[in-house]
């Protein structure tokens, strides 16, 4: 066996080692009504004289659920392979479809091994606990909880939507340092960030006990508290725009810092090497991300068509912005401008989906495509990091602009839904707008700094231990021939 492999299994073992060693005392037994509190609220209210039956999934549910599922596991592979592929020069072509494919197969792999157990069960504010490693208990007759008091949904399948999550997430990242990357750096990388950003900021958004255990003031107040973080503070987040877009986006530019610039950067052209593979790309990207953020409202209701509405729009919205700010300031529109555009319209909408009026989505769409374009030219000129694919740009520029503007939008003044007691069963009469706003805040600068820090000191482990850019030989050669022996085009 090679060194660096010896290198990468012994550290993944202390890795892990140090987590299960942090995170052991505060995991409890394992409880069916933790991962199900729909169930077991209903249950522990029936008298013997009068039982009550547990909820059982609804047909509608799971059919919309298990389909927006395969729609975000589509955005990966291989929507977002083509979009990054198309970017690259032809002779990185098949390394990116490579990382995509293989990071995509390994975090869901991961997912079921821990990363759902540590995401989703009850632990501490930060992290959950171990009763789900392995997926131990779960069946499918396993519930999980949805945004409706007595309505559940398998288990299983709000595991498998959290897996492509995951996933996507972790293969965003790659976009940033693409073409000078070790293969074996980039999979050692994925284990380290994944375990230690994406599953604490996951669980510290949207883990917790489910509607069913707001029963009164006192068991709110108590169901709280057992809650993420940032849950827990009041952040809104319908479908990643921190845990997924701002987490992925921050690492990237973190590793484009790390990893340095590609040979010849500011020199040579970096042109894409197919701008139609990027726009086919980019097409499946919008298709799938209905199932993204129209799926995280867990059932197939008017949250759902609500949130499926407003990614339409938002995102048409997003198009035409970049690409008039493009004409205005450049000439002429582009290509890549409006592909480019989709993707921030769609990034920017996704915390948002869910939560604010399909007027109010618009006007995130299109302060959205103006403030990305900016951020992959005048941001990235201030930066001065060489984030191949500009993930921060549009990512992280999306991201934040979505996050910050949902505590706006979310007002009901402005066509929001408002947030909704689950106490009192409806839509609490008054709304904070600044107040909200700033706990956005908190969100994003919690996410950008765990995030950050994660990946800064993964990078320097990977370094380490199998070493992060190929040789300059390699590099010139290209990744396709120098890590895989093979190209994507036969000349």
């Amino acid at each position: 066996m090679k060194s660096w492999m010896k290198k990468i299994i012994v550290s993944g073992a202390l890795l892990l080692s140090f987590g299960a060693a942090s995170l052991a005392p505060t995991t409890m037994a394992f409880a069916e009504d933790k991962v199900a509190p729909a169930v077991s609220a209903p249950a522990a209210a029936a008298t013997p004289a009068e039982p009550v039956a547990a909820p059982v999934p609804n047909k509608g549910d799971t059919a919309w659920l298990l389909i927006s599922t395969a729609l975000v596991i589509m955005m990966t592979v291989p929507a977002l392979a083509l979009f990054y592929g198309g970017l690259v020069r032809t002779k990185n072509m098949l390394s990116v479809l490579m990382q995509c494919l293989v990071v995509f197969s390994l975090i869901m792999v991961l997912w079921a091994i821990y990363g759902y157990s540590i995401a989703f069960t009850e632990g501490n504010a930060f992290f959950g606990g171990f009763d789900r490693v392995f997926l131990a208990g779960m069946t499918p007759d396993s519930v999980a909880a949805t945004f409706t008091k007595g309505v559940v949904i398998p288990e299983i399948a709000y595991m498998v939507f959290q897996a492509a999550f995951a996933a996507i997430t972790v293969c965003l990242i790659v976009g940033s340092f693409v073409e000078r990357v070790k293969f074996a750096a980039v999979l050692l990388f994925a284990v380290l960030w994944f375990t230690f950003s994406y599953l604490p900021i996951a669980h510290m958004v949207w883990f917790w006990p489910g509607p069913d255990a707001f029963t009164d003031a006192a068991a709110a107040e108590k169901a709280t508290a057992t809650a993420g973080w940032l849950f827990q503070k009041g952040a809104l987040d319908f479908a990643g725009g921190t845990v997924v877009h701002i987490n992925a986006a921050i690492a990237g530019l973190v590793g484009a810092y790390v990893i340095g610039k590609r040979v010849g950067y500011g020199k040579e052209p970096f042109k894409p090497h197919n701008l139609t593979l990027t726009m086919v790309g980019a097409s499946l990207l919008w298709v799938g991300w209905f199932g993204f953020n129209a799926g995280s409202a867990l059932e197939a209701n008017g949250s759902a068509a609500l949130a499926f509405a407003n990614t339409l729009m938002a995102t048409a919205a997003a198009v035409l912005s970049w690409i008039f700010a493009e004409w205005i300031l450049k000439g002429k529109p582009s290509m890549l401008g409006g592909a480019s555009g989709a993707v921030a319209g769609l990034v920017a909408v996704t915390p948002a989906a869910g939560y604010v009026g399909i007027m109010g989505s618009i006007i995130i769409g299109l302060i959205a495509g103006v403030l990305c374009l900016w951020g992959v030219t005048g941001l990235k000129k201030i930066l001065k990091a060489d984030d191949s694919l500009d993930v921060f740009g549009v990512h992280g520029v999306g991201g934040i602009t979505g996050a910050l503007l949902t505590g706006v939008f979310c007002s009901p003044s402005l066509g929001g839904t408002g947030i909704y007691d689950y106490v009192a069963n409806a839509v609490a009469p008054e709304y904070d707008m600044m107040g909200q706003v700033m706990i956005q805040a908190t969100a994003v600068g919690t996410t950008l700094l765990w995030s950050g820090v994660v990946a800064y000191i993964s990078f320097k482990i990977v370094d380490m231990v199998v070493g992060l850019r190929v040789t300059e030989e390699e590099e010139r050669e290209g990744l396709d021939i120098s890590s895989h022996g093979e190209t994507a085009y036969q000349m």
